[in-house]
C-alpha cells in the first residue's frame, strides 16, 4: 500500500509537471487576424515594428505571433469560438453580439478599440438627401447586411425615425458587397446599386471620383460624435490562461497608437507598404491628417451601440456601463 501511495503521489506529481509544461508551451504564441482597410493600421505597426515580439522579450518571453486576414465579422467570430485565432477584429456591433452570446460560457470581451473612424452613407441617387428619402428601388451596398457593423448603424437611426419595431426597414433594399466593389459599383453608376455605407479608404476614393456622388449621413451623426469604429476581441480563456502574452500584446497597441500620434508620414508608407496598397502616399496621408479620424485604443462611444441595440432587442442583455464588455485592462482609460 505505501508503495502504491508513492507511486501514484510520484503519477500526480508527473501530471502537474506536464500541466505545467503544457501552460508554459501555450504562453509565447498568439495568432491575431485583421481585416482589409485603413481601419486596422494600429495592427500594421504591430506587425511592422514586431511590438508584440518586443514586448515579449522585455517579460522574458520569445512570442510567435501569426498574422490572418480575413473579410467579415462572420468569419472572425467563428474562428475565435472555434479555436483557430485568438484575437479577431470587427465593428462593435458584431463584438458586442458575441459578447452576448457567450456570457457565461467563453465570455468573449474587447481587448482595446481600433480607432475611431466614421463611416459615411453615401448615394448617387439626385433624389436622395436624407435617409427617408430611400425608396424600394434603391439598393444600399453594406459588408454584411443586416447584421454587420454599417446594418446595425443604420438600424439604430431607423428605429429613431420610424420605430423600433422598424428597426430593420433598410435591411429589404441592403445588398452585401465587398467595400471595393460597392465603390466601383457607386463610382459607375451603371448597376442597381447607387448608395454605399461605406468605410475609409473607399468613401475618399468615392468622393473623389464622381461628382455626382454625396453623403447622406455620417455614423458620426447617428453615434453623437467621433465613434470607435472596430475593436480587438478575445475569449476569457485565452487571456487567462496566456497572461504574459496578453500583456505583450496590449502593451504593443498602446505603444503602437502613440507612435501613430507624431509619425503620420512614416505611417502612411508603413500602411501602404503592409497592405500592398496601390494608393498614393499623398492621399494616405490626406486619410491620417482628417481631424475626423484618431487611431486610438480608447474606446468611444461603443455604450450608445450597447444601449441601442439593447433597446431594439439584438442584445439580449443589457450592459451596465462600457466597462463590462472590455477586459480590465482597458478600464483604466477615458473611455466611453
Amino acid at each position: 500500500m505505501k508503495r502504491f501511495l508513492r507511486h501514484t503521489a510520484a503519477l500526480a506529481a508527473g501530471l502537474v509537471l506536464a500541466a505545467g509544461s503544457l501552460s508554459a508551451q501555450a504562453e509565447g504564441r498568439i495568432r491575431i487576424a485583421q481585416q482589409f482597410g485603413i481601419t486596422y493600421l494600429v495592427l500594421d505597426v504591430l506587425r511592422d515594428q514586431q511590438l508584440v515580439e518586443k514586448h515579449g522579450r522585455k517579460a522574458g518571453l520569445d512570442i510567435q505571433v501569426e498574422w490572418a486576414k480575413l473579410s467579415g465579422a462572420t468569419a472572425m467570430n467563428e474562428a475565435l469560438l472555434s479555436g483557430n485565432l485568438d484575437i479577431v477584429s470587427a465593428g462593435v456591433p458584431p463584438a458586442l453580439v458575441l459578447w452576448d452570446r457567450t456570457r457565461g460560457k467563453q465570455n468573449v470581451k474587447a481587448v482595446a478599440a481600433l480607432g475611431s473612424l466614421p463611416n459615411y452613407l453615401l448615394t448617387n441617387n439626385p433624389n436622395v438627401r436624407t435617409l427617408t428619402d430611400f425608396g424600394d428601388k434603391d439598393r444600399i451596398a453594406v459588408p454584411a447586411a443586416g447584421v454587420g457593423f454599417q446594418s446595425r448603424t443604420l438600424q439604430i437611426e431607423t428605429a429613431r425615425l420610424f420605430g423600433k419595431e422598424n428597426f430593420n426597414r433598410y435591411d429589404r433594399i441592403s445588398v452585401s458587397l465587398p467595400h471595393p466593389e460597392a465603390t466601383a459599383a457607386l463610382i459607375s453608376g451603371g448597376l442597381d446599386v447607387n448608395a454605399h455605407f461605406s468605410s475609409a479608404p473607399f468613401y475618399y476614393q468615392a468622393l473623389e471620383a464622381n461628382p455626382n456622388i454625396r453623403k447622406v449621413l455620417s455614423s458620426y451623426d447617428i453615434l453623437g460624435g467621433p465613434a470607435t469604429f472596430c475593436v480587438l476581441y478575445t475569449t476569457e480563456k485565452f487571456r487567462g490562461e496566456n497572461p504574459k502574452t496578453y500583456k505583450a500584446f496590449y502593451d504593443a497597441l498602446v505603444e503602437a497608437s502613440e507612435w501613430l500620434r507624431h509619425n503620420k508620414a512614416e505611417a502612411a508608407r508603413l500602411f501602404i507598404r503592409q497592405q500592398k496598397s496601390r494608393l498614393s502616399e499623398e492621399f494616405v496621408r490626406k486619410i491620417l491628417d482628417d481631424p475626423e479620424n484618431d487611431f486610438t485604443i480608447v474606446p468611444q462611444q461603443t455604450f450608445v451601440y450597447a444601449t441601442e441595440l439593447h433597446n431594439i432587442g439584438v442584445l439580449k442583455n443589457k450592459a451596465g456601463s462600457w466597462k463590462d464588455y472590455f477586459f480590465e485592462e482597458a478600464h483604466s482609460l477615458p473611455g466611453s
